[in-house]
């Protein structure tokens, strides 16, 4: 079992810029392809962006292409998602989530393919 806990979240103004993080314990993070999704009250989860097991290909969401980028730091077990230029409509609760499915056959962007969740953490985008 590897457990996820987000950490991060908070509240800030329109064009402001936050960082998430998510650590992982009982496994190294070098295994697994990683992802964040959130979800809004009132609507479903949606896939945020998504980062390769060798960190050699993320796979954006249109709504935050240009201004959201992912990492990861296997040797401290931990992934990170960097909000630029953050808009009210990112307004959400943020998820981390991670898989060790192959990517030739489960898609990134499908809340199917992860196998592991953390319990989310709170941004809140002010106009």
């Amino acid at each position: 079992q590897v457990q996820l806990v987000e950490s991060g979240g908070g509240l800030v103004q329109a064009g402001g810029s936050l960082r998430l993080a998510c650590t992982a314990a009982g496994r190294t993070f070098s295994a697994y392809r990683l992802a964040w999704f959130r979800q809004a009250p009132g609507k479903e989860r949606e896939f945020v962006i998504a980062i390769s097991w060798a960190a050699s290909r993320t796979y954006y969401a249109d709504s935050v292409k240009g201004r959201f980028t992912i990492s990861r730091d296997n040797a401290k077990n931990r992934l990170y998602l960097h909000m630029n230029s953050l808009k009210p409509e990112d307004t959400a609760v943020y998820y981390c989530a991670a898989t060790i499915r192959s990517s030739s056959t489960y898609a990134y962007t499908s809340m199917s393919t992860y196998d592991y969740w953390g319990q989310g953490t709170q941004v809140t985008v002010s106009s």
